[in-house]
């Protein structure tokens, strides 16, 4: 088992930006590629952006490249994303979770564990 706390989130003015962090316990972390995910009211849930075990690979969506980097201290057992540029179609409830072996994956079923999300507000 492993478990997975979210944090970080909050209210902030379009433009601006925050960093979420997820730590993660239980089974050893570097075991796991790392995944964020959001979702929006109305909406599925959406990959956001991938890392490998390792840290030196990692994959995002389109509408977030060049504005959001997610990255991981396994030596911490924690997940970052970095949100820089914040839009207001950025307001979701996002969501760590991890995929067991060690390659990232864009889908949410291929992910074996999750957070409780934490919520990110972007005002206009």
């Amino acid at each position: 088992q492993v478990q997975l706390v979210e944090s970080g989130g909050g209210l902030v003015q379009a433009g601006g930006s925050l960093r979420l962090s997820c730590a993660a316990s239980g089974r050893t972390f570097s075991g796991y590629a790392m995944g964020w995910f959001r979702q929006a009211p109305g909406k599925e849930r959406e990959f956001v952006a991938s890392i490998i075990w390792s840290g030196a690979m990692t994959l995002y969506v389109d509408s977030v490249k060049g504005r959001f980097t997610i990255s991981r201290d396994n030596a911490k057992n924690t997940v970052y994303l970095q949100m820089n540029s914040l839009k207001p179609e950025d307001t979701a409830v996002y969501y760590c979770a991890a995929r067991s072996g060690t390659y990232y994956n864009t889908v949410p079923g291929e992910y074996d564990y999750w957070g409780q999300g934490t919520q990110v507000t972007v005002s206009s």
